[in-house]
């Protein structure tokens, strides 16, 4: 074989091995899926065009309107016992142009509902986990708690029933656990009253399911940080950045000289709010203090206390 025609196989054999390099320049071929073409980084030869455009053929300029024209449906859900994979039919009795039913279209529509209902709860198990996600949905917009804690509270649950942590516990008993360990998970805490304000079971038996179901389930759950509480309320009591500032600094002081161990975070945020208001010279009492953290008046007082003593520039 000559030498110019195996230097030709060798140039052939290269190119068959770089599917990806530009003909003209050896650069890398890129996909430009605008215009359906594939197109020289380099050069900006184009290598081929025509290809099959697999993008919508609609455009939007913002998420929003991306969101508007998307085909696909609800994205898969732990807040809802079958993930939202399932059809709900509307308690409206309605038509899609809005015109209200005939009789006969309206009992049909009830023996749907009825039927589409049995079909989604299928068993005991199902029931008891639509029930429970319920009452997370209830109590974590009662206390203003985001979805992605739904969703943690959510999973929570779900693990327990599968580990088989419910017998003689009460379904609200451990949903209401759910929703205050996965509000501490998320740096978004509530206290105890303020979940017990909201749900249907007593206090000690929350504290107690909760700690049933970290220890079983080997939650790891950190101590409740009292900055945490600090903006939730300063924002009822509508006080300025500036005394939530002055706020958390008492907090990390009272850290740094170890006056926050073995006190309530509740209490200990509450009275930084209360002292950083005097503070900054803003017109609030422990009253109201006390009515939005949902702790009383002599907590807030000796922790208020202990706070300005442990602050060295701070005469008392």
């Amino acid at each position: 074989m000559s030498k110019s025609r195996l230097k030709s196989r060798e140039q052939e054999e290269s190119k068959t091995e770089r599917t990806d390099a530009c003909p003209e320049c050896g650069g890398l071929v890129v996909h430009d899926e605008e215009h359906s073409e594939k197109v020289c980084a380099d050069c900006g030869l184009v290598v081929e065009e025509e290809g099959i455009d697999r993008g919508p053929e609609w455009r939007a300029f913002d998420s929003q309107e991306k969101d508007e024209k998307s085909r696909v449906g609800a994205p898969t859900t732990n807040m809802m016992h079958d993930k939202g994979l399932s059809t709900n039919i509307d308690w409206r009795n309605k038509d899609a142009y809005g015109n209200s039913l005939g009789s006969r279209q309206r009992q049909k529509m009830q023996r749907l509902r009825k039927w589409n209902e049995r079909f989604r709860t299928r068993d005991a198990k199902e029931r008891n986990l639509k029930q429970a996600l319920g009452e997370i949905d209830r109590m974590a917009s009662a206390v203003g708690l985001p979805d992605n804690v739904r969703e943690t509270a959510s999973v929570i649950y779900r693990r327990a029933l599968e580990e088989d942590l419910l017998p003689g516990r009460s379904i609200e008993g451990v949903s209401t656990s759910c929703v205050y360990a996965a509000a501490r998970q998320a740096g978004v805490p509530r206290s105890l009253d303020e979940i017990n304000d909201v749900s249907r079971v007593d206090k000690d038996e929350i504290a107690r399911t909760y700690r049933y179901v970290i220890r079983e389930l080997g939650l790891e759950v950190k101590p409740a940080d009292p900055a945490s509480y600090v903006p939730r309320f300063s924002s009822s009591l509508e006080l300025s950045d500036e005394s939530q500032h002055r706020a958390r600094e008492l907090l990390e002081n009272a850290k740094e000289k170890g006056v926050h161990s073995g006190k309530s975070p509740v209490g200990l945020a509450a009275a930084a709010v209360y002292a950083a208001a005097l503070l900054t010279n803003e017109k609030t009492t422990q009253a109201k203090v006390s009515e939005v953290a949902d702790i009383s008046e002599v907590t807030i007082r000796n922790r208020y206390h202990e706070l300005l003593e442990a602050e060295d520039s701070i005469p008392v």
